[in-house]
This record gives structure tokens, sequence and C-alpha cells, in this order.
């Protein structure tokens, strides 16, 4: 069977990023069934999640059986012969679909088990949908690009929350970088990925990520012209700790405090 191509795989994670906005639109500022996935702490799951996710699965399984799927609510289909996988996040930022802030997306990643080969972050309430591949990283036909920003005193920094760091070493650690910047906010979930692809935003500092909350983030930011790495500068395809930024010379910056 011969390989699909990048655009090919582009085009098909289009037609999986249509059919889930397609799922989620109606359940939007809509009094929604939510679930909490833990008995510990909350973290919720709505009916949308999961209906978008069996969606794109089903798609995913018409068109490339031999295709993996790896997705937050629905869990993991081994790659076949093709050795490709699907990486499905049907709503990022939960928490904000819940609130009613449209600081949410559905992210769709492609990988060959060793780099994402495309991603797409889309918003399909405001109609926003960022794509990145080999080819660059566009918002329609908009091509992003990030900004210049060569010290971290100078930076917008956005992390989702601050509690998302194990109190101790790994919470001092993102402290000292949010003492150096500029300004420093949270929330916007993979939205602010978007934001730091566009040259709004410099860095982005996380920790706890899974695969599916950052593959599909990885090459919108890098084909802008920015950079995602682990706190040590490593690839971070199975997520963990995540440090994002547009410009490579705040990215050494913090990677230095963060190592502290």
């Amino acid at each position: 069977m011969t390989q699909p191509s990048v655009n090919d795989l582009l085009a098909f994670a289009h037609e999986l990023a249509d059919a889930a906005g397609e799922t989620i639109r109606p359940y939007f500022r809509q009094a929604n069934s939510i679930d909490n996935k833990k008995v510990e702490d909350f973290d919720p799951v709505t009916v949308a999640d999961r209906e978008a996710e069996t969606s794109m699965r089903r798609i995913i399984e018409a068109r490339y059986p031999d295709h993996g799927i790896l997705g937050e609510e629905h869990g993991a289909k081994p790659a076949g012969a093709s050795g490709l996988t699907w990486v499905l996040d049907p709503i990022d930022g939960t928490r904000s679909f819940i609130g009613g802030f449209p600081t949410w997306g559905t992210l769709i990643a492609v990988n060959n088990g060793t780099e994402v080969l495309a991603g797409i972050l889309d918003q399909p309430y405001t109609g926003e949908r960022f794509v990145g591949s080999a080819d660059g990283a566009f918002l329609g036909d908009q091509k992003l690009a990030v900004r210049a920003c060569a010290t971290l005193d100078d930076a917008v920094l956005y992390s989702t929350t601050p509690d998302m760091f194990k109190p101790g070493p790994e919470q001092d650690a993102f402290e000292r970088v949010e003492a150096t910047v500029k300004l420093r906010r949270f929330g916007g979930d993979c939205y602010a990925y978007a934001m730091l692809a566009m040259g709004f935003v410099d860095l982005v500092v996380e920790s706890s990520m899974q695969a599916y909350d950052i593959q599909a983030l990885i090459p919108i930011v890098e084909a802008a012209g920015g950079k995602v790495t682990d706190w040590q500068g490593n690839p971070v395809l199975d997520g963990g700790q995540i440090l994002a930024t547009g410009d490579a010379r705040i990215h050494e910056q913090a990677m230095v405090l963060l190592s502290q």
C-alpha cells in the first residue's frame, strides 16, 4: 500500500477538524453534561469531548485502518504497518469550554513515531484554524511568524495554570521565570501556543502535559520560527514539561532559570 503524502495527511486532518467542529459547536455555551474523570481532583469531560473524538476515530478507521490512534477520551490503538499515528484532543481547554470562553480548541496531529508531520489547532466557534507542517504555519491564508524578543525581561509569558507545577523544585523553577518576564498571564490552554506562533506571546511554560496536549502544537510553533522542547532542551513528543518560545535567545535564558 502506498503511503499517503504529508499533503494527503494534512488534507485528511482538515476533514477530521470539520467533523469534530460539527459535533462540538451545538454544545458550546449550552447546558452540557459534565463528568469528572478524577476522584481526587476536578478533571472535567463533556459529552462534546467524547462524541467529537468518537466521530474522528470512526473516520480514521474507515480511511486508514492501519493507522494508530491516541486520543484523550478513548485511549490508544497501536499503529500498523504504516507506522503513522493520529493524536487527538477533541477539546483542549475543557475548563474554558464549560466556562463559555472561546480559548479552547480541537488538536489533531499525525506522527511517524519519531516526529510530528502535521498539526492542526481548530477553534470551530470562532472559525480559526491554525495549521503547521514543513510547508509553514498558517491561519487560513495568513502565514504565521513569531516575533523577536531578545531578553526575558521584555517577554510575555503564558501558562495554563500555576497549579500544574509540582510544589518544590518544579514550582520554584517556574517562579524564577515568572519573576523575570515583563508580563505573565494564565489560561489560554492551546490558544496560547497559537498566539505565540502569531507573534503576540513570547513563551509558554507548562508541566504535566500529555502527548495529545502538545503534539499538534509543535509544528505550528516551529514552522512559525519558534522552538518547543522540554525544560532541558529535549524533544517533547510524549509531553511532560514544556518550554515553547518564539525567539531562541529567550529559550536559552529560560532553560538556565528552569534548570537551576
